[in-house]
């Protein structure tokens, strides 16, 4: 789990303590709990946030505390792991768990101490469920092309009898293309309720398949659920109603006057061409900051760009800070709002160093000190 500095559950800290980091993550709690409420209006159905990986690497306690509050709108947190789900239940989340990624047999007893829901599709797995904990529900998980993880639908109509004899609560797929307009989803959603169909799924039983990028490609959702977990965190990168959630910040911790002709970093690619002044920040690839972003990021200072140059190193990474007067100890934008109405953007950064997303948003690492704005 992610070390916190502020721990709204625990009622410490303050979000303050930032004055003596020299790195740091501000989680803003509110903007998750409207992410939540936005794409719960949208669906018009109860959210399954998934809080897996840590709640994509900000802090799975916090944000369960922060969303379970939200009452009706959220009807379960959504995991990946048994590990995960007994962490969650060492924090005090009392609120139901599903366990939507597929778990070895000798896992199952785990996620039944956690009174977790698991998502199966083994018939031997769905028999031993009902001995291991017949009063938590379960839930059968349909591969409708994803090829990943559940029952294929072409094998699916073998769990016929299993399925009447013991009742899933729920019955799920997953999209694998659900963000492109190209008619995957449809194809998704035919072949899972020929599943359905097949099985002869009693009525009341809760379907889901919509992940985030299913909610955001319609109004309103024909399933009983919805998944989303990216455009919980990422905000305006997945949609543009949404409201950004992380923001990552570094001091400078060493400034230097350069000639014309001395190089930066590793590697020594990066030459002044003039006379320059270069600000380090505490903050590197052993941090989260992407070693693909040196030489081509723009990160803000006092609310102006500012160039990434040279290779990132593990702890410190180098800007060219010629045009923008600072001084030790000022404080650099590397990700989300400046301060000055400006920011950098989730989208833009992933865009500078061809990345993924959802990898520079889950990749900020442990040393990186998480503070939560309530």
């Amino acid at each position: 789990m992610t070390r916190a500095i502020y721990d709204p559950s625990s009622g410490g800290g303050s979000p303050n303590d930032t004055d003596s980091l020299r790195a740091w993550c501000t989680i803003d709690l509110e903007a998750v709990r409207q992410n939540v409420v936005a794409l719960h209006t949208r669906s018009g159905v109860p959210v399954v946030p998934m809080v897996k990986a840590d709640a994509y690497g900000l802090g799975a306690p916090a944000i369960a505390h922060a969303i379970t509050s939200l009452g009706e709108a959220v009807w379960a947190l959504g995991v990946a792991t048994p590990a995960e789900a007994t962490a969650l239940r060492t924090a005090g989340i009392e609120a139901r768990l599903l366990c939507t990624s597929p778990v070895l047999a000798n896992e199952l007893p785990e996620l039944a101490a956690a009174r977790c829901r698991p998502a199966l599709h083994r018939a031997e797995d769905i028999v031993r469920w009902q001995q291991l904990a017949p009063s938590v529900p379960w839930h059968l998980a349909i591969d409708t092309g994803m090829q990943r993880a559940g029952v294929s639908w072409r094998a699916a109509s073998t769990l016929r009898a299993l399925v009447a004899s013991h009742p899933p609560e729920g019955v799920f797929t997953h999209f694998h293309s659900a963000e492109r307009p190209d008619g995957s989803r449809e194809r998704q959603e035919a072949l899972f309720r020929d599943v359905l169909a097949q099985l002869g799924v009693r009525t009341g039983t809760l379907r889901h398949a919509d992940n985030s990028w299913g909610v955001l490609a319609r109004e309103g959702t024909p399933w009983d659920l919805v998944r989303p977990g990216f455009a919980l965190y990422a905000g305006p990168a997945a949609d543009p109603a949404l409201h950004p959630v992380l923001h990552v910040h570094a001091r400078i911790v060493d400034l230097r006057d350069v000639e014309a002709g001395d190089t930066v970093s590793y590697g020594a690619t990066w030459t002044a061409t003039r006379a320059s002044r270069v600000a380090t920040i505490g903050l590197g690839y052993g941090d989260g900051l992407r070693r693909a972003l040196g030489g081509r990021a723009l990160l803000h200072l006092h609310g102006q760009a500012v160039p990434i140059i040279g290779h990132i190193t593990m702890d410190l990474t180098m800007l060219d800070v010629t045009e923008v007067p600072c001084a030790l100890g000022d404080v650099v934008t590397v990700l989300g709002d400046d301060g000055h109405g400006g920011a950098v953007t989730l989208s833009a950064l992933a865009a500078a160093g061809e990345l993924s997303p959802y990898e520079l948003l889950t990749g900020w690492r442990l040393r990186l000190p998480r503070v939560y704005r309530p």
